[in-house]
């Protein structure tokens, strides 16, 4: 949408417009399941309600100016035209279903149907710029919602500290839920202040300065002279057209936990050699640490898993 600037506008960031690149348009595809039929009137309302209608990138349209810069302007926000309601049944294959004859449908050919749907999504419905870059589509005989957010609006931290913020704890509904538990401050007696520790500390700045200069070489070169290389995830001409295809894993919360206690807390680098050893990560990620005490998180054991599946994957499909 071109349109003259005026000085309400809100330039984008250099991120933003990153996002916004035809080679790069990123969106964010997030997939909410519940146990009940979805009651529209009360998802409207709620999020008429909320506080992502009240932040200002999801009630303001992209436009650009005569220059071709993009800038956010701030727009009454219309939820009829966000909010997408799709009554029909799915197959596997993302096509409706004739709900007159009669058919039964288990858990896995929902989350098949929705995985489908989504995945025709990304390829075939970017997302207009006439209204805000956000989407809710609401699949009611499947009970679930597919939420579609542009990633120019906001970095992964930022739109997961705003969903929480419109969520409530299940033991307490007035209470906001915690991104991360309490943790009690170990003070340190005098047995962390000798050398060692001081050493430590050293050694750790040394790997900092070492690493960037190494990568910001790595990035010169990448940018200037050495391609990439090939391998079984390199994209070719058109990439952004191919079909896409959607599939879900699912880990129960109990093993995760069990390998999250099976790493014990420990100093420096031996509870991320730890992780490595039972995950497999790969080794380019135990640069990542800290002097003092390291507590796993699952977010360490999912980031681990990814990792290791990643990493398989492309030994398998490329070993050499």
């Amino acid at each position: 949408m071109v349109c003259p600037e005026t000085s309400s506008d809100e330039p984008l960031t250099p991120a933003g417009r990153l996002f916004l690149q035809p080679e790069t348009d990123l969106v964010i595809h997030c997939i909410i399941r519940g146990k009940n039929p979805a009651n529209m009137d009360a998802i409207k309302s709620a999020i008429k309600s909320s506080l992502m209608v009240q932040h200002p990138r999801f009630c303001s349209l992209l436009v650009r100016d005569k220059n071709g810069f993009e800038h956010w302007r701030r727009t009454p926000i219309d939820i009829g035209q966000h909010v997408i309601v799709v009554n029909n049944r799915l197959d596997k294959s993302g096509n409706f279903i004739d709900q007159t004859q009669g058919s039964t449908t288990t858990e896995e050919d929902d989350e098949a149907a929705v995985n489908q749907y989504v995945a025709d999504l990304s390829v075939s419905s970017p997302l207009s710029t006439d209204k805000p870059l956000w989407e809710l589509h609401v699949l009611t005989a499947h009970k679930c919602a597919v939420f579609r957010i542009h990633h120019s609006l906001g970095d992964g931290i930022s739109l997961m500290s705003m969903l929480m913020a419109n969520c409530r704890r299940a033991d307490d509904a007035e209470a906001l839920p915690r991104m991360v538990p309490d943790k009690k401050t170990a003070i340190k007696g005098e047995k962390g202040r000798d050398w060692f520790w001081l050493f430590g500390v050293l050694w750790w700045f040394s790997k900092i300065v070492v690493f960037t200069l190494l990568f910001s070489m790595e990035f010169v070169l990448r940018s200037l002279l050495v391609p990439d290389e090939k391998t079984a995830i390199t994209g070719g001409d058109g990439v952004e057209l191919w079909p896409r295809k959607l599939a879900t894993a699912k880990f129960l919360l109990d093993d995760m936990k069990l390998i999250k206690r099976a790493v014990p807390d420990t100093d420096g680098l031996a509870s991320s050699s730890h992780l490595a050893v039972k995950l497999e990560i790969c080794p380019t990620l135990l640069s990542s640490w800290k002097i003092g005490n390291v507590s796993v998180t699952i977010n360490d054991v999912l980031l681990g898993m990814v990792s290791s599946g990643l990493s398989r994957y492309l030994d398998h499909r490329t070993p050499n």
